[in-house]
């Protein structure tokens, strides 16, 4: 039975493969004998917080009490009512569908806005005030009146 180039190349792969792994078994086998005390396994962290061979001098340790770490939500501080009232500019407003855009005038960001977050109607190019609350797929005006001048 004649064997084909391609089946003779596999073959030769499968020789070199079981070769190299072999040396590489034998290479683990002989390193192994020389790492095997408890001290080259050991790992020590130094008085800042990273890896070392060796041990910490002991005249840098600090000693923490470990009441006085604070593990908690820093407190959220008073919100004024004011600061979540925007003004923006209607850019777009569609009444047949019943949504439309403002532009905020501060960040100058696009934020939508629903015909059921209306407190009267508005059509494009009125300033108004609104809030924003987010939602599923991103910012909404809520509370949305006309300033009139």
């Amino acid at each position: 039975m004649s064997e084909t180039w391609n089946k003779k190349e596999r073959e030769k792969k499968k020789q070199a493969s079981k070769k190299e792994k072999a040396e590489r078994k034998l290479e683990r086998k002989e390193n192994s004998k020389n790492g095997n005390d408890l001290e080259s396994m050991l790992a020590y962290l130094d008085e800042n917080g990273n890896l070392s061979s060796k041990p910490m001098d002991p005249k840098k340790k600090i000693l923490i009490n470990a009441e006085d770490i604070d593990i908690s939500v820093p407190k959220a501080m008073a919100i004024n009512p004011e600061d979540l009232i925007h003004t923006g500019i209607v850019t777009f407003f569609n009444n047949e569908k019943g949504y439309g855009f403002i532009k905020d005038l501060k960040t100058q960001e696009s934020v939508f806005v629903h015909a059921t977050s209306l407190t009267e109607a508005v059509k494009e190019n009125n300033k108004v005030s609104f809030e924003i609350e987010m939602g599923p797929k991103g910012a909404n005006a809520i509370q949305v009146k006309i300033i009139r001048a």
